[in-house]
């Protein structure tokens, strides 16, 4: 799967786009397949921490009780 826009290239970006790290497997690089992986799992649960964090607050403040 070597060279840039190579059919292994694409296919491995396409694996990676749905799970981080996936198309790094696929071209037989596991360390940077298990970092990227980790880096993204861990980057996704701090930004949707965010988003819920962000979410609780404007409700709280829109809230009106019947």
């Amino acid at each position: 799967m070597a060279g840039q826009g190579t059919g292994g290239n694409v296919l491995a970006a396409l694996a990676s786009f749905f799970v981080p790290g996936l198309g790094q497997l696929l071209q037989a690089r596991l360390g940077i397949a298990i970092v990227q992986f980790i880096l993204a799992v861990g980057l996704w649960i701090v930004l949707f921490g965010w988003i819920i964090h962000l979410w609780s607050v404007i409700d709280a403040a829109k809230f009106e009780p019947k």
